[in-house]
């Protein structure tokens, strides 16, 4: 089991709809919390015990060292990083421009590949006083079913996935767990803020704080992976 009191978190995508509940669910638990997000405004105005607020914006590539050293400076190490930053995207593959592609491989790809590298000295000191530390990235079911009119974005986070996969064998040895969440679509409100095109119809949603307690339940229980399929209907 992973006890989350007194865990160091850095939770990035803490202004979102997973990621603020995240964040909660982690300072309820006895973990002390950085959070971080593009948007100062509404990172400042969370309604979280946070130690610190870290505003960020993990496009940038020197960003998610930048970040992970003030969160470590902050908490005084590094137990676990939950990465839960993210936008979404809809239309026709062959209508995507570069600036779309190279955003979504930036936030769904780069951005947590970047942040893992960085944070890994840490996790991994963590890991040897703790017995164990972890990384949660939130990928989605898209990585598992790619969605037509999705394409850039179920593509990103089929990168994710599979980078995930990989390392987590990689870090087994130095007892950094790697998680790699796939929810169902999930009634955060993402799908009506699109950086392109328009959600088509969906079907309702899981609801947030149910997503939210089986990934906190996944990282408790020592979970490796939580696929669509590990959230119900």
């Amino acid at each position: 089991m992973t006890d989350l009191d007194g865990a160091r978190v850095l939770v990035t995508g803490a202004s979102g709809g997973l990621g603020s509940l995240l964040a909660a669910g982690m300072v309820a638990r006895g973990a002390r919390v950085a959070v971080s997000g593009r948007d100062a405004g509404r990172l400042e105005g969370l309604d979280v015990d946070a130690a610190a607020h870290l505003p960020a914006d993990l496009r940038q590539p020197g960003m998610p060292q930048e970040l992970v050293d003030a969160a470590v400076e902050a908490l005084g190490g590094l137990d676990a990083l939950v990465h839960a930053a993210g936008a979404v995207a809809f239309g026709p593959a062959v209508e995507a421009d570069d600036d779309l592609l190279d955003e979504m491989l930036l936030l769904h790809y780069l951005a947590p590949v970047r942040l893992l590298r960085a944070a890994h000295p840490h996790l991994r000191s963590s890991a040897s006083e703790r017995g164990g530390s972890v990384a949660v990235m939130l990928s989605a079911v898209v990585a598992e079913q790619p969605v037509a009119g999705m394409a850039a974005y179920s593509a990103a986070k089929a990168a994710l996935t599979a980078f995930d996969a990989a390392v987590a064998k990689e870090l087994r040895r130095d007892k950094v767990r790697v998680l790699d969440v796939r929810p169902p679509h999930t009634e955060t409100g993402l799908a009506d803020r699109p950086v392109a095109g328009t959600a088509p119809r969906m079907p309702q949603g899981l609801r947030p704080q149910d997503v939210v307690e089986r990934v906190l339940r996944a990282v408790e229980e020592d979970e490796r992976d939580l696929p669509s399929s590990a959230f119900g209907s």
